[in-house]
């Protein structure tokens, strides 16, 4: 299909203000909803979009919070998720953010306001490309008053098939200049459907064919091929696993073993080792999956994957096809069946229900605390079963990971792409937005709540959101609280007396519940049910008894 724009239209043949036509392009590529915080050079847009565009603009408290819940936005909606601020510290202020962005793979559009070009002394100037190019995030500049439509349509194509954030840059002195607006859409097929062939998939062929324990496992970039993946585990009686960010993708199919890697329980760990060719489907194989390297040892490794640039990044594969995950997952089949391969047997003898039932561990905890895992446990539980999940960085998350469910991937937000705390309470707003028909549940620590969430849980409250909040506060920051303890230092400086989460909760409109017993946390679940704003619970825990990350 050709890349085209679509014609240049004017209704009205009337030259506007360029923030008159900013706004109306915005609604040029179907956005209803736009994130953001205002400042001297985005205010007039973004009133215009409003008022006379019809828009949604959702305000936060911190720039780099709006670039969040944008991300969030996309993930659980997927449509390219829109945020705009003003320029210098407005743009500084969303470097983690994009960064987050950028290291996901996630496609957003940030609306930049720039500082004067006539005035380059100006007090808050900054290279803005400079500081987007640090982040990973592409760049896109506005180049007259004129270009407007065109340049912002460059963005939002270039976020779709680039799929990362793009920043259009635009000086503040456009905005009042009069142009006549041209809707301008690039209307682009971006999904092609590669199918394998040639000798290459020969070998991968030859190489399922001979498996005695073949396993399959789906990344990110697979959960759209969940059907045809099925069939070919059905086919050759593999086990079916999954990355992180596809976590949900097999729920209730018999060969399900959830996350595969680090994140595996005991006994799916062993059946893993056990297998001598993994079928790998739209993942990178970083050292999180790969458990840097042990598990894909002595085995055959077929890598399948539309991005070429996630093909032998993390681990070189005995066959690669740059190829659709579920076009090419049928032609396995298709030759398979043609061949009259018979199935594996692999799955035959293995109790599944061991491979996705991760140990509990100790159930004591000190006085005052309660015990994380069984608080999961439970929550699993008594939390909304049709929810969005989502999980702020810190020692906690991935005992969340391995016990919380989610109905299927596009439920899940992880925030940890750049390693960062303190983004989740951003991005549960954010995915709230874009499913106010699902209840989202965000858990985060008490350092990054006070990191990013104080400054949004009002935001959450003002937009009446659909939200609980788990905080597991241990009173430090375990992460490197368990590293002082490990090296028998005093870990003194890692602890914080923060105030109580709860009470913050209900002085920002919303509802708090602190637990340090098992019969708070029942009462506090009991109230779930009736609640009408958003709900916090605060988990005390013992900062020594807290499980230890699993990466």
């Amino acid at each position: 299909m050709p890349t085209h724009a679509t014609p240049a239209q004017n209704t009205s043949g009337k030259t506007a203000p360029a923030f008159q036509s900013l706004a109306r392009a915005l609604t040029d590529h179907s956005v209803d909803t736009l994130f953001g915080l205002m400042g001297d050079a985005n205010l007039f847009a973004v009133d215009h979009y409003v008022r006379a565009c019809g828009g949604r603009f959702v305000p936060s408290a911190h720039e780099g919070s709006s670039v969040l819940m944008a991300l969030a936005y996309a993930q659980v909606t997927g449509k390219i998720g829109v945020a705009s601020i003003t320029h210098g510290p407005a743009l500084t202020n969303c470097v983690t953010a994009l960064t987050e962005g950028a290291r996901g793979h996630i496609p957003m559009v940030l609306l930049a306001g720039d500082t004067p070009v006539a005035n380059p002394r100006h007090l808050q100037s900054i290279d803005q490309r400079e500081v987007v190019k640090s982040t990973g995030a592409g760049f896109e500049q506005v180049r007259a008053p004129e270009t407007i439509s065109a340049d912002l349509a460059r963005a939002f194509y270039r976020a779709r098939v680039e799929r990362r954030p793009i920043v259009l840059n635009i000086p503040a002195d456009f905005m009042w200049q009069d142009t006549l607006h041209e809707s301008r859409v690039l209307n682009v097929f971006d999904n092609p459907n590669a199918a394998a062939e040639g000798d290459i998939l020969d070998e991968a062929i030859g190489m399922i064919a001979s498996a005695r324990r073949p396993l399959i496992l789906a990344g990110g970039g697979a959960i759209h091929a969940r059907d045809q993946l099925i069939r070919l585990a059905d086919r050759l009686e593999a086990p079916l696993a999954t990355t992180l960010k596809a976590k949900g993708l097999f729920n209730d199919h018999p060969y399900n073993m959830d996350i595969f890697g680090t994140l595996s329980t005991p006994a799916a760990y062993d059946l893993i080792a056990q297998s001598d060719c993994i079928l790998c489907f739209g993942t990178g194989l970083h050292d999180f999956t790969t458990d840097r390297g042990h598990l894909m040892r002595n085995k055959r490794i077929i890598q399948v994957d539309i991005n070429p640039t996630a093909i032998g990044s993390g681990v070189h594969p005995d066959a690669a096809l740059c190829a659709d995950a579920g076009l090419t997952a049928d032609i396995f089949v298709h030759w398979l069946n043609e061949a009259e391969i018979s199935p594996s047997g692999f799955t035959r003898d293995v109790d599944i229900a061991s491979l996705t039932a991760h140990p509990v561990g100790s159930t004591t905890t000190a006085e005052g605390c309660i015990n994380y895992v069984q608080s999961l446990e439970k929550l699993e539980k008594a939390l909304p079963q049709n929810r969005v999940l989502v999980t702020d960085g810190g020692r906690f998350m991935t005992e969340v990971w391995c016990r919380l469910s989610v109905p299927d991937p596009k439920s899940f937000v992880v925030t940890a792409n750049f390693g960062s705390i303190g983004l989740g309470i951003p991005e549960a707003i954010g995915a709230a937005i874009g499913r106010p028909n699902q209840p989202v549940i965000l858990f985060t620590g008490d350092g990054g709540f006070m990191m990013g969430g104080i400054n949004e849980f009002n935001t959450a409250v003002r937009l009446g959101l659909d939200l609980i909040v788990i905080v597991a506060n241990d009173a430090a920051y375990g992460a490197e609280h368990i590293q002082f303890l490990d090296r028998k230092m005093d870990p003194g400086l890692t602890q914080f007396d923060w105030p109580s989460f709860a009470e913050i909760a209900r002085s920002l409109g919303g509802e708090g519940f602190s637990v340090r017993s098992e019969t708070e946390l029942d009462a506090a679940l009991a109230h779930l049910p009736n609640r009408i704003r958003p709900v916090l619970i605060e988990l005390n825990l013992d900062p020594n008894n807290v499980p230890r990350m699993r990466i």
